[in-house]
């Protein structure tokens, strides 16, 4: 299945900030059905980066839009050729 990368830019106010638990329980949720792989949020530039798997860009936004905060984002959606760091690799041998 493709994997996305998402950058999200947003803009807080009360009414966001009362929105968090309920978006962090449907992150949660995403996580925990292998959707959403990593998870990343800058709050001193206010934004967000996830990868994500989907078949398209275009079901990547309808799962987006489903959080309590959407209205909040502008958000890129890039399908990824290349991902890969040590959380893709085998452990490192260790001889006793």
């Amino acid at each position: 299945m493709p994997k996305f990368q998402v950058t999200i830019k947003f803009e807080m106010d009360d009414e966001f900030s009362g929105l968090i638990p309920a978006h962090r329980t449907y992150v949660n949720y995403l996580i925990n059905n292998n959707v959403i792989e990593h998870y990343a949020v800058s709050m001193e530039t206010q934004r967000v980066w996830i990868t994500m798997h989907g078949e398209s860009k275009k079901e990547i936004n309808k799962v987006l839009t489903k959080s309590p905060i959407y209205k909040y984002w502008t958000l890129e959606i890039d399908e990824l050729f290349v991902l890969d760091g040590q959380h893709y690799r085998l452990p490192a041998v260790q001889p006793n």
